[in-house]
């Protein structure tokens, strides 16, 4: 009869500690949605992540709660962050749907999301339910009786769902490969080439070297400050997604060379003072 009481109680810690997560959880959620940066969003997310494996650590179910913070946020944000980090993804995003009606399956999606959400909800709300203890008690363990399920009523859903992911991985692998029709030039060859049509016979310049920048969009800067075009993609140019950094430049470049003139003149000023 205590087992059964303590399933519904709530001690003045455990509500303490929903309140005070589930705020950061449902803020970091929207955070994540209303960012204008890709990299605040990610990290914000990162939070909400970490904030469910608390949860799941405090409710008993250990396994969940590992596999959240080692699997999720550990790699797969990690994995998001650092691409996010080496693109330079900026908020300067297209507004045009290249999907029609995207937006339209997307709330569609979101609500019928939503009514899954609310009803799973009531249903655990409102029906009884037996505790986590006494299954954890079962096996010895939440990590013991999870491996259980696994490898022997589930082991051929497990083996099935794993065949499935290798598949997809593979899958991807295949449609992203292209096979080379003719042989690789050398990098000697290369080299001739450049010379031979007279276009720009060094490497490409890197992107923004000269712009305070380190961005694949935005063109580095040459000494005179007009951008160079070679610097950025020819894609993300047709795209219209590359910022213009020139006017900036130019005007600090400016400002710049007032500040030397008349730290100049100052210099000279005193010099023939002191003559």
């Amino acid at each position: 009869m205590s087992t059964h009481l303590a399933a519904y109680a709530t001690s003045g810690g455990e509500a303490f500690q929903f309140w005070v997560l589930g705020t950061v959880a449902v803020i970091g959620a929207l955070c994540t949605v209303l960012m204008k940066k890709a990299m605040h969003s990610a990290l914000c997310l990162a939070g909400t992540m970490i904030v469910l494996a608390v949860f799941y650590l405090a409710n008993g179910a250990y396994f969940l709660g590992i596999v959240q913070i080692v699997v999720y946020t550990g790699a797969i944000m990690m994995l998001f962050l650092f691409i996010v980090m080496l693109v330079g993804v900026t908020a300067a995003d297209s507004l045009k749907e290249t999907i029609k009606g995207q937006r339209w399956w997307a709330a569609a999606c979101g609500l019928g999301f939503g009514i899954l959400l609310i009803a799973g909800i009531g249903q655990a709300a409102l029906t009884e339910f037996n505790g986590l203890g006494a299954a954890n008690s079962a096996y010895g363990g939440n990590v013991e009786g999870l491996a259980a399920l696994i490898f022997t009523k589930y082991v051929f859903a497990f083996e099935i769902t794993g065949a499935l992911l290798i598949t997809a991985a593979v899958g991807a692998m295949v449609l992203t490969h292209r096979e080379r029709t003719e042989r690789a030039r050398t990098q000697r060859e290369l080299s001739e080439q450049r010379v031979r049509e007279g276009k720009h016979v060094p490497p490409l310049p890197a992107p923004g070297v000269y712009a305070r920048h380190n961005a694949v969009d935005i063109a580095g800067l040459l000494p005179d400050g007009t951008p160079a075009e070679l610097t950025v993609m020819q894609t993300l140019r047709r795209r219209g997604q590359i910022r213009d950094v020139s006017t900036e430049a130019l005007a600090d470049l400016k400002a710049l060379e007032q500040r030397s003139e008349e730290r100049l003149g100052r210099d000279r000023d005193e010099e023939e003072a002191s003559r």
